[in-house]
């Protein structure tokens, strides 16, 4: 397996060549999502230090209601708090 930090800049280095979802992400490195979710939050920190990266995000979005106004859009929520629909589409992340 690799270890944290190679998969975290494995995962930075794909984020900054295209967009994805933490699933995607999940596909492309081996690793459960929940690990992903983790990982985007580190990555999130360390490219704030960054000045010339910045870490985007399209929140997660509810299919239903539309609803996309979450705190912490770094997770995946399994219902829409607004109308509790479970159709909710991934947030999508980047790097530029």
């Amino acid at each position: 397996g690799m270890t944290d930090s190679t998969r975290r800049e494995r995962l930075a280095e794909t984020l900054g060549a295209e967009p994805a979802t933490a699933s995607q992400l999940a596909d492309e490195l081996d690793t459960p999502v929940s690990t992903i979710y983790q990982d985007l939050k580190h990555v999130a920190r360390s490219v704030r230090y960054d000045e010339d990266s910045e870490f985007l995000v399209a929140p997660p979005e509810c299919s239903n209601c539309g609803f996309n106004n979450y705190d912490d859009p770094v997770n995946y929520p399994s219902r829409c708090p607004e109308c509790r629909s479970e159709s909710i589409e991934e947030a999508v992340f980047k790097i530029e």
